[in-house]
């Protein structure tokens, strides 16, 4: 990576990922790093390791079925082909999109490169295996290094709150999908752009307050999809199935009094919503297929 390339990755990201490993803290167990899908799991009774694991999986297949399925049929829409995830982590994601999704190629890429490593060590079986469904990138959400028209599908599972540049983001994914190609993202953010909605969430999480996350409205980037050319943008709010299981789980890992239970407590007073948010790409004119 290039002494500029470093330069552009935000310093609490730099530490987070690089570092500190947020993948190896227990609220974080099995390395995902998100904050899951809860949605079958009783959050009546004390959580356990293999539970949080079930979520963050759970998570991920919301997302990726959003690639492969229509909005009207629960069967597949089309060919698995190739797909990126952008900011991938550790890769185990990406290994569960080649295992139970079965896409022809799929691509993890990380604007942080000791994360690429991670993943590299994490999911060497994949890596060596023939033929070669699975790979590893280093490379930014705004400056993706990959040619046009690369990839059938780009998701990306809980980093769009640290990209600083939405609209870079949104004109790279359209450049990288191939015509009629989709976009499946799930990430958290304000609902809507109300003046005050960075400074409370500054005011009662650290996350916002450091500048690792970016209270970004929702229609930032919504209306960023649509000025870059992407069509049929549809948003689905799923914070009822992530933010009370999140903080169930923060109260039986240990984190009790911790900030970041103050999650739920934005989403309850309309700070910050959890979204899957899909796009697809306009197909190939007539005679251009």
């Amino acid at each position: 990576m290039t002494s500029e390339s470093k330069r552009s990755i935000p310093p609490t990201v730099r530490e987070v990922y690089g570092p500190a490993d947020l993948s190896t803290v227990p609220a974080f167990a099995g390395g995902f790093i998100n904050f899951g899908h809860w949605e079958g799991i009783d959050l009546t009774r004390p959580l356990t390791v293999a539970d949080r694991v079930r979520s963050q999986q759970q998570l991920y297949r919301r997302v990726l079925e959003a690639l492969t399925r229509t909005e009207e049929s629960a069967g597949p829409a089309r060919a698995r082909g190739s797909v990126l995830e952008v900011g991938c982590g550790r890769g185990l994601g990406c290994a569960l999109a080649v295992e139970e999704f079965a896409f022809d190629e799929v691509t993890g890429m990380d604007i942080h490169p000791q994360q690429v490593r991670r993943a590299t060590e994490e999911n060497r079986g994949l890596l060596d295996g023939s033929p070669r469904r699975l790979r590893f990138r280093e490379g930014a959400a705004e400056h993706m290094p990959f040619e046009d028209g690369r990839f059938d599908g780009v998701y990306s599972v809980e980093a769009a709150q640290h990209f600083r540049d939405l609209a870079a983001f949104a004109r790279e994914t359209g450049r990288v999908l191939r015509p009629g190609g989709r976009l499946a993202l799930a990430g958290f953010f304000p609902p809507d752009d109300r003046p005050d909605a960075e400074e409370r969430l500054a005011g009662i999480l650290d996350s916002f307050a450091s500048g690792l996350d970016v209270a970004h409205p929702l229609d930032a980037l919504t209306d960023a999809l649509r000025a870059a050319g992407l069509r049929a943008v549809r948003v689905e709010s799923i914070g009822a199935q992530v933010w009370p299981g999140w903080d169930r789980w923060l109260d039986t890992a240990g984190y009790a009094g911790t900030w970041s239970r103050n999650f739920l407590t934005a989403y309850r007073e309309g700070l910050l919503d959890y979204y899957r948010i899909t796009a697809e790409a306009p197909a190939a004119p007539p005679g251009d297929a």
